[in-house]
């Protein structure tokens, strides 16, 4: 048995979804495309790995580099870690 929702309790959600959208980047939101949202997963990636001694140590190994060019790398890696965004089509903004 699912009670229903009432209107008011589905407002404070979706307010709630708005608020941990505009909070943290990687949730996404209904305006992002495709390519945006893949930039925030890899540059979140990449953050993670640098930011964590073990993982960073991990990378440097395999790499067969030091930790501090594999930071380094990792830091580069997060300029365009997708390439250049595609290019907008002037008939989606109408």
């Amino acid at each position: 048995y699912q009670k229903m929702a009432l209107p008011g309790e589905r407002f404070h959600v979706l307010a709630q979804l708005e608020h941990l959208q505009s909070k943290y980047t990687g949730t996404g939101h209904a305006d992002m495309n495709r390519h945006e949202w893949v930039v925030n997963q890899h540059r979140d990636t990449r953050a993670f790995q640098m930011s964590h001694p073990g993982m960073n140590t991990y990378i440097a190994v395999v790499e067969n580099e030091s930790r501090a060019r594999t930071r380094f790398n990792l830091i580069n890696r997060m300029i365009q870690p997708c390439g250049p965004p595609p290019e907008k089509n002037p008939l989606d903004d109408v």
